[in-house]
């Protein structure tokens, strides 16, 4: 009885591994084949190939790491990324992390994620210490973003001039317009003065006219006076002729 459920037993383990042992090998299998392609600069099909090894076997590090690798070489900067995210939550082995970090920083670095990519080249040198390629485009990463920075404080500062400027050329103009006003409201001061002389100078012209013509009629009248009187005279004086 011991004996037959032994067997049972093991005849179950057997018939559970075998399944085990085919996804096993199809997985392989593919990424394989995944490998051929790449290794022929067939990075669309390899990604086809690691794909289907993942499907066979859903928590496949290395054909999710290998899937990273092939959207990499087509610049799927950002499907690579989240590929090579996956795969570092996968695994445990600090070597295998150290890589997946690695390609990470470099996915974020394409994608101009400059301190994401900083982040994961250290991760990955913390795993790894004398990963000399990790270190390099570390320190490109962290130039790159000195000067990114260096030139937005150069944009924030050359805005801050404009600004400085247009609120300048802006009070400028409003003094100028203030001026302007000032002159026109001047002018026109000048001008109703002007106007005012003028009329003031026709009404004496007019009242000088007046006066001439008054004159000329008070002479007029004296000599007619005068013809009078020394008409007269002359009738007080005549001899008459008899």
């Amino acid at each position: 009885m011991i004996n037959r459920m032994l067997i049972t037993n093991a005849l179950i383990s057997f018939l559970v591994f075998i399944p085990l042992l085919l996804s096993a090998q199809a997985d392989k299998k593919y990424i394989r084949q995944g490998n051929r392609d790449y290794s022929r600069e067939k990075f669309q099909d390899a990604e086809i190939s690691y794909r289907k090894a993942n499907d066979d076997n859903k928590r496949s590090p290395d054909a999710v790491f290998n899937i990273g690798d092939a959207l990499y070489k087509q610049n799927k900067y950002e499907e690579a990324a989240r590929q090579f995210s996956d795969n570092i939550n996968m695994i445990d082995d600090n070597d295998k992390k150290a890589a997946g970090l690695y390609n990470l920083g470099n996915s974020f670095l394409q994608t101009k994620k400059l301190k994401e990519s900083i982040e994961a080249y250290k991760g990955s040198l913390k795993l790894q210490p004398d990963n000399f390629e990790a270190k390099y485009n570390l320190a490109y990463a962290q130039d790159l973003l000195r000067q990114q920075e260096q030139q937005k404080q150069n944009q924030q500062d050359q805005n801050k001039e404009d600004q400085e400027k247009q609120d300048q050329k802006n009070d400028q103009d409003k003094q100028n317009d203030n001026q302007q006003n000032n002159d026109q409201k001047q002018d026109q001061q000048q001008n109703q003065q002007n106007q005012q002389k003028q009329q003031e100078q026709t009404i004496s012209k007019e009242d000088a006219q007046r006066l001439l013509n008054s004159l000329a009629n008070d002479e007029k009248n004296v000599q007619e006076k005068v013809k009078l009187a020394k008409a007269a005279r002359e009738r007080k004086l005549t001899v008459k002729n008899w």
